[in-house]
C-alpha cells in the first residue's frame, strides 16, 4: 500500500522540554490513522510540524514520497494537507460558501460573485456526502454542520490528507455516528485521515491503525484488530482506564445554589435562557447536558454575574446575589472552572504564583489590609495545587503558557476547588485532557462533593455527566426541557433530548 506520510526521527524541543524525541512511524494512504496519548505526550507538536506551524529540529518528513520542508501552513496546504481544529475557525456572521472561499480570493468578499464558487462547492459536498445549504450563515448551523463546513473548507483547498483534532469533543452521539459515516466515505474516495482523540472507544471504532505517544516518543503502532482499550491505556499511561467514581453521597437538605424563574436579557432578538428553576443542594452534583449554543454558557455567566438577568433571582445558600458584582460573588464563595482555560481561566503570560491569585485578588488570603499582594501565601498555595493535582511543571515560577493543556486544566481545577468555595460551577472540566488527568479531576470533584460542596456540572462528555451527576437536566433552546435519572439514562437518550427529539 502507498504511504501518505513518512515520519522519520522527528525531534522538537522547547526551553526545558523535549516535545518530540526521534518520532518515527508511517501513515498509509486511504486509511484512518489515530494518534493517542496523554496531554504533553507530543501529539500537538507533531501535528503542528505536519501542518507547517512549527519546524522540526531534526528528522525528515515525507508527504507522498517527497521530502517536505514546510515554512508555514500555506506550504502544507499546497502539499495537500488540511487541518480541522478542535475549536472551529469560522466567521459566524458569514455564509457557508463565504467561509469556504475566505482567503482563497484576494478580492473583497462583497465583490466576489457567488456563481464563481457555489457550483463547485455544491459538487464537492455531493461528491463526499457532506450536504449543506451553502447560503446559510454559520450562526444558523448546529455544531455537527459547522464541522462539516470545516471539512469542506479544507477539501476545497485540495486536501487529500486531513488532520482532525479532537473532532468529536462537542458532538452528541448521533452527530458522532454521522461524522464517522462521512469519514468512512472520504476514505473510500482516497482521502487519508489523521484522527487525534482522547476517546478510546471512538478510536477503536473508527481507526484502521493507532499510534500511541508517551513522553514525546512513539511507543508503538497497533492495528485495529490487535488493539483493545486495555492495551492502549497501558501503552499511554501504564495502567487501566479510569471510570467515573460512584455516586455514594450524602446530599444535604440545605440549598447551596437556587435559581428562581431566571430569564436572561435578550441578545440579537433571542432569549438565551428562560424560566430556569433549579436547586442544587450541598453535597450534590447537578449535571446539565446540551449541545453548545443552547444557553448553557449564558446561564453560567449569569450565575457569575457576567451576563445580565432580566428577571428572576439567584441565591447562594440563603443570600440573594442577583445584584452582586462578579467580584462580590467570587468573594461570597463561588468558584468557576471555565470551558476555555486559556481565555477565561489563566493569564498564560504570567507564572503559576500569579495565576493562583486570579479571582481572589481582593480576598484576605492574597491582599493585606494595606492592599499589598501576599505573594508568600500565593507561592505556598500554588505549590500545594501543583502537588495535590499532579501538575507537571519545573516550578511555580513557570509561565502558564509553558504547561501542556492538561496540566493547565489541572492547575485551574485545583485553584478553584482548593480555594474552599461554597459552590463550584464546573464548565467542561475535563475537555481536552488525557485519561490520567480525567481520572484525577473526577476524583477531586467527588471528594469536594463528599465534603459538602454543591456543584453545577456543564459538560459535553455524556459519560462524565451520567457517571458523576446526582441529578441531570437537558437544556434545549434556553430551557431545561427534561430531568433524567443518571443511573438509568443512556447517552443515546441524552443525545435525543439534546437535539430536540423526544421532548
Amino acid at each position: 500500500m502507498n504511504t501518505a506520510i513518512n515520519i522519520e526521527n522527528i525531534s522538537k524541543s522547547f526551553p526545558g522540554v523535549l516535545a518530540n524525541d526521534s518520532v518515527s512511524f508511517d501513515i498509509t494512504s486511504g486509511t484512518i490513522h489515530a494518534i493517542v496519548g496523554e496531554n504533553g505526550a507530543g501529539k500537538s507538536t507533531l501535528m503542528k510540524i505536519l501542518y507547517g506551524m512549527q519546524k522540526p529540529d531534526n528528522g525528515i518528513l515525507k508527504i507522498n514520497g517527497d521530502i517536505a520542508k514546510f515554512q508555514s501552513p500555506k506550504d502544507a496546504i499546497s502539499a495537500g494537507i488540511g487541518m480541522v481544529h478542535q475549536h472551529f475557525m469560522l466567521a459566524d456572521n458569514l455564509t457557508v460558501w463565504e467561509n469556504i472561499v475566505l482567503g482563497i480570493d484576494s478580492s473583497n468578499l462583497s465583490k466576489i460573485k457567488k456563481s464563481k464558487y457555489i457550483p463547485d462547492i455544491t459538487d464537492l459536498s455531493k461528491k463526499y456526502s457532506l450536504p449543506i445549504d451553502v447560503n446559510l450563515t454559520i450562526d444558523d448551523l448546529g455544531v455537527g454542520e459547522k464541522q462539516r463546513v470545516e471539512i469542506l473548507k479544507v477539501l476545497y483547498r485540495g486536501a487529500n490528507i486531513l488532520i482532525l483534532d479532537e473532532p468529536t469533543a462537542v458532538l452528541v452521539p448521533q452527530e458522532v455516528e454521522e461524522l464517522f459515516e462521512n469519514l468512512k466515505n472520504l476514505v473510500s474516495q482516497g482521502v487519508t485521515i489523521l484522527f487525534i482523540s482522547h476517546k478510546l472507544d471512538e478510536v477503536m471504532e473508527i481507526a484502521d491503525r493507532i499510534s500511541v505517544m508517551r513522553g514525546g516518543q512513539h511507543v508503538g503502532t497497533v492495528s485495529k484488530e490487535k488493539a483493545s482499550k486495555k492495551i492502549l491505556a497501558e501503552m499511554m499511561i501504564g495502567k487501566d482506564l479510569p471510570t467515573p467514581p460512584s455516586r455514594e453521597t450524602l446530599i444535604s437538605s440545605e440549598n447551596c445554589l437556587q435559581l428562581k424563574d431566571l430569564n436572561g436579557v435578550p441578545s440579537l432578538g433571542k432569549i438565551p435562557f428562560e424560566d430556569i428553576n433549579l436547586e442544587i443542594k450541598k453535597g450534590e452534583i447537578c449535571g446539565i447536558a446540551g449541545v453548545e449554543g443552547n444557553g448553557q454558557r449564558e446561564l453560567s455567566e449569569a450565575i457569575l454575574g457576567l451576563y445580565p438577568v432580566e428577571s428572576g433571582q439567584i441565591f447562594l445558600e440563603d443570600i440573594e446575589i442577583t445584584k452582586l458584582s462578579t467580584r462580590e460573588r467570587r468573594l461570597t464563595g463561588i468558584s468557576f472552572i471555565p470551558e476555555d482555560r486559556q481565555s477565561q481561566g489563566l493569564v498564560v503570560e504570567s507564572n503559576l504564583i500569579e495565576n493562583i491569585i486570579l479571582g481572589k485578588q481582593s480576598s484576605n488570603t492574597y491582599s493585606s489590609k494595606f492592599k499589598n499582594v501576599l505573594f508568600k501565601n500565593a507561592s505556598k498555595n500554588s505549590k500545594d495545587v501543583v502537588d495535590n493535582y499532579e501538575v507537571k511543571t519545573p516550578n511555580v515560577q513557570t509561565l502558564a503558557l509553558a504547561l501542556s493543556g492538561g496540566n493547565q486544566q489541572k492547575f485551574v481545577v485545583g485553584r478553584e476547588i482548593d480555594g474552599k468555595p461554597t459552590f463550584l460551577l464546573a464548565s467542561q472540566p475535563t475537555r481536552g485532557v488525557d485519561i490520567g488527568a480525567q481520572a484525577l479531576i473526577w476524583d477531586k470533584l467527588k471528594e469536594a462533593r463528599d465534603m459538602g460542596l454543591g456543584v453545577l456540572l456543564i459538560s459535553a462528555d455524556l459519560d462524565e455527566l451520567l457517571g458523576l451527576s446526582d441529578k441531570l437536566y437537558v437544556i434545549y433552546e434556553g430551557k431545561l426541557v427534561k430531568q433524567l435519572e443518571p443511573t438509568e439514562a443512556t447517552p443515546e437518550q441524552l443525545g435525543s433530548y439534546m437535539t430536540g427529539l423526544g421532548i
